[in-house]
């Protein structure tokens, strides 16, 4: 990705992943993405397709390269208050309706993801996937050696990678 310019959110977190893709990542408003890409002030972005199919990126664009790395899924919370007031039996029932939901919603994602991969090839984009493990070990290089992975438990990527398989 070495010369590419990449829209990127503009948290520190999602700037280093640009960079440590190889790209010159790009902070920039997600309303400003189809003008930046018209112009050429960026190459591409970051983005789940069915937002980029809903912001109309198939028509400022050529090419989708489908990586994978994420599916954005629902975050649970419960205040510590709450939970502790509950039995077992409820504790029990509250975990097994939210892996219900997540999964729901996973499937319902991955669905909309397959989807949005036809409708850009109708429009004309090109649609690829890449060697996905090499940028995996790239970023993962990248990460280890940097300020964010410096401070962690042991065994937290561990735990991650388990967790994403």
């Amino acid at each position: 990705m070495a010369g590419l310019k990449l829209r990127m959110p503009g948290s520190e977190a999602w700037q280093f992943l640009g960079n440590a893709l190889g790209a010159k990542a790009t902070p920039l408003a997600f309303e400003e993405v189809y003008l930046a890409m018209q112009t050429g002030t960026i190459d591409g972005l970051e983005n789940p397709l069915p937002d980029a199919e809903a912001a109309k990126f198939y028509e400022v664009s050529k090419q989708v390269v489908l990586t994978s790395h994420m599916v954005s899924n629902t975050f649970f919370a419960v205040a510590g208050g709450f939970w502790d007031g509950l039995s077992a039996d409820e504790k029990k029932a509250v975990e097994t309706a939210e892996a219900a939901a997540k999964k729901f919603n996973d499937d319902g994602v991955l669905a909309t993801e397959k989807d949005a991969v036809a409708f850009f090839e109708s429009k004309g984009n090109t649609v690829t996937t890449p060697d996905v493990n090499a940028f995996r070990t790239q970023v993962l290089d990248k990460f280890l050696h940097s300020d964010f992975a410096k401070d962690w438990p042991a065994g937290m990527l561990e735990r991650i990678e388990k967790a994403g398989m």
